[in-house]
């Protein structure tokens, strides 16, 4: 196992919850707005947010590397009396088929910062045309504010934030419904906890 996949298996094997069982507030407010269908969450860990997907009557779809992210998930899809299909591992060794989905949420996925672009391209494929794209994470700016509060959470390195340029590379066939860098208070479980900045995107794919 290399030290990625430990460290994430670390993390969610504890009886509490990381990052706590309730959604992400942006996902919840965009997910809202949007009729069901199918949807991705990819690195979704203990699975607070597809669970909440599910209870809306969403079709959900989750990966993440972490066995023990998985074993929450699915503990909490059955205390909230759903179910999700949840598959671990990279990315491309996973079932997904080409425009399989009517949406991806990508919330706090920071993928290593060698393969983060790529990943997004894969997942561009996954998703139909008119798809919806939502994604929440921490931006570039935000090393500042976790070098003053650990406890609010997010990689140490610039390479794994993201800025704006970033998200239009990495989605240029998309229309913009919303991008921007925002400051934020977070206050999800033990390990997001304080004022964050943050990117938040919304596009459709053309």
């Amino acid at each position: 196992m290399n030290n990625w996949t430990q460290r994430w298996d670390d993390r969610y094997k504890t009886e509490e919850f990381a990052y706590g069982e309730e959604p992400n507030n942006y996902l919840k407010e965009q997910i809202e707005k949007l009729e069901t269908g199918t949807i991705l969450f990819p690195a979704e860990g203990e699975g607070r947010n597809a669970i909440f997907a599910a209870k809306l009557d969403w079709e959900v779809s989750a990966f993440d590397i972490s066995e023990e992210g998985r074993n929450k998930a699915l503990k909490l899809a059955e205390a909230n009396g759903v179910s999700i299909d949840y598959q671990v591992g990279e990315l491309e060794t996973l079932d997904f088929q080409e425009e399989q989905f009517d949406a991806i949420a990508l919330i706090y996925a920071h993928f290593p910062a060698a393969i983060k672009s790529e990943i997004h391209k894969q997942l561009n494929q996954l998703l139909r045309k008119n798809g919806i794209i939502i994604f929440e994470a921490f931006s570039k700016k935000h090393l500042e504010y976790v070098t003053k509060n650990e406890k609010v959470g997010g990689p140490k390195d610039i390479e794994s934030l993201f800025s704006i340029e970033e998200i239009k590379a990495d989605f240029p066939n998309y229309e913009i419904i919303e991008l921007e860098e925002k400051e934020i208070e977070l206050n999800e479980g033990l390990f997001h906890n304080g004022t964050a900045s943050v990117i938040r995107f919304v596009g459709r794919k053309k």
